[in-house]
């Protein structure tokens, strides 16, 4: 039997001998040294300098009034001569980092918020040759700015990889401009993916503990491969230096922006036409939904793509061209990535059943210059007290409105009072909120809104669906209900 153990243990052994050992070359590779990776892309990552120039100063233009036989009155006449009779303010100056996608062109790709409301843009090359650039392109939303270099020197270019097969604890080198000092490597891991910092719709960051600073912002993050996955652009810091969490934009949302941004000069989003929120446990559980995944339809643009498709408020986008939509966070990205003027198909629930609607896809960028919003919904018509919610409801009048400052375009029925540590007050309701619907009911009397409560608990459902206006912003919100004794 001892025999028959060993032999099977040798066999064992033997025959994961190969993979071990390769795993543990490998493991000794990446770690050993970073160096021949980063002596390989280090002519491809550059230093950006932008100036803003501010006005002349003309509070001088004349000399003081200095009393007689002062010094400084003769000082001052000089030193007006010299400058002209203006005073030129210093320039501001900004840093960072960036890195070369094309050789031949001159591309250049960094932060939006390194560049922003410059009149000058320079680049140093690793050689510490120095040459101006032009911004040819940037966006806002997800931070990034493309430039373009004139040069006869010979550049040398990176490409980008694909960051969603990056997974936690892959090892990174991060290469920039930390604090003005150049030319600095250094290298961690992906701490976590899909990071929301709320800096933009289409948060979707990967975090590192490879060591980020100030000047690092626009400098390129690098698989093992020497492929570009990230863009290097925050850092939570309470000291302002690093603490081991770092933000990079991945490689597969910018790489579409990029693209964009050098065709055409800017970006071409498509455009859906919705407000969204999300779709929380009970608001899930209040439309008949298993579970709570989807982008909840807050309000629907007048004009918009979804509008014209008969998308309603109300509506849980659940499935988008194909793709999955889990979390409200993830339709943005999804329908930005969108062809625009392609029809696409949207899955629904509404009224307790999936219903299929095709949409032809809009310009984003042409809603925002057209002024377009997401729409205003025309909702409903008041006291009566609501106690199992605790808030009381009146009939919408000019009074009202003029207390609480409410559009003329929003009808509803009028929240007049919130009761203290009520449900609707742990649901941060408020006096002057309008109740537009409940449970995706229009209603038009303050004994209509007390039924269909009443009936909901009678009917032994835990919550209860109301959409709201605070202040022009149109939102969802469920309440509990006690069970009926």
């Amino acid at each position: 039997m001892r025999v028959i153990l060993i032999a099977t243990f040798l066999a064992f052994s033997l025959a994961f001998l190969p993979i071990m050992l390769t795993y543990d070359a490998h493991a000794k590779a990446i770690t050993s040294s970073f160096a021949d990776l980063a002596e390989r892309l280090l002519p491809s990552v550059v230093n950006i300098s932008s100036t803003q120039k501010i006005e002349l100063l003309e509070d001088f233009s004349e000399i003081p009034d200095f009393p007689e036989g002062s010094p400084f009155e003769d000082f001052f006449e000089q030193f007006m001569e010299r400058r002209g009779g203006n005073l030129p303010a210093i320039p501001q100056a900004s840093l960072g980092s960036g890195f070369i996608i094309n050789a031949e062109k001159g591309y250049i790709i960094t932060n939006n918020h390194v560049v922003r409301d410059a009149d000058e843009v320079r680049v140093t090359f690793h050689d510490d040759d120095t040459i101006e650039a032009e911004v040819i392109g940037r966006d806002e939303k997800t931070d990034i700015a493309v430039l373009k270099v004139k040069t006869d020197k010979k550049l040398t270019a990176v490409t980008f990889g694909d960051s969603d097969v990056l997974r936690v604890g892959d090892w990174i080198v991060a290469i920039g401009n930390p604090f003005g000092l150049g030319g600095t490597v250094t290298a961690g891991i992906i701490s976590a993916r899909k990071r929301n910092i709320n800096s933009g719709p289409y948060d979707d960051y990967l975090q590192t503990d490879a060591s980020i600073n100030r000047g690092n912002s626009g400098g390129p993050m690098f698989n093992l491969n020497g492929e570009v996955i990230g863009i290097n652009t925050a850092i939570f810091s309470p000291s302002g230096g690093s603490v081991g969490i770092g933000f990079a934009i991945p490689s597969n949302l910018a790489s579409p922006v990029i693209k964009q941004i050098i065709e055409f000069g800017h970006t071409r989003r498509g455009w859906l036409g919705v407000r969204i929120q999300s779709v929380t446990e009970e608001i899930a559980e209040s439309l008949g939904l298993k579970k709570a995944q989807g982008a909840l339809v807050a309000s629907v643009t007048k004009d918009g793509p979804a509008k014209k498709a008969g998308i309603k408020a109300g509506d849980i986008i659940i499935k988008f061209n194909g793709e999955e939509v889990n979390k409200m966070r993830s339709l943005p990205r999804l329908v930005a990535e969108t062809p625009i003027e392609s029809k696409v198909e949207v899955l629904l629930w509404r009224n307790g059943k999936e219903k299929k609607i095709k949409v032809s896809i809009g310009e984003l960028e042409k809603a925002e210059e057209s002024g377009l919003l997401a729409g205003k919904i025309k909702n409903i018509d008041t006291g009566v007290k609501i106690e199992m919610v605790g808030m009381t409801v009146k009939k919408m009048t000019m009074s009202l409105r003029k207390q609480y400052d409410i559009d003329q375009s929003v009808d509803g029925l009028v929240i007049d009072d919130v009761a203290h540590l009520s449900e609707a007050a742990k649901k941060g309701l408020m006096e002057g909120d309008v109740i537009i619907e409940i449970n995706q009911q229009a209603i038009t009397k303050p004994e209509e809104a007390l039924e269909i409560i009443e009936n909901a608990q009678n009917n032994d459902h835990n919550t209860v669906l109301l959409l709201i206006n605070h202040r022009d912003e149109v939102r969802f919100i469920a309440l509990k209900l006690d069970k009926k004794k």
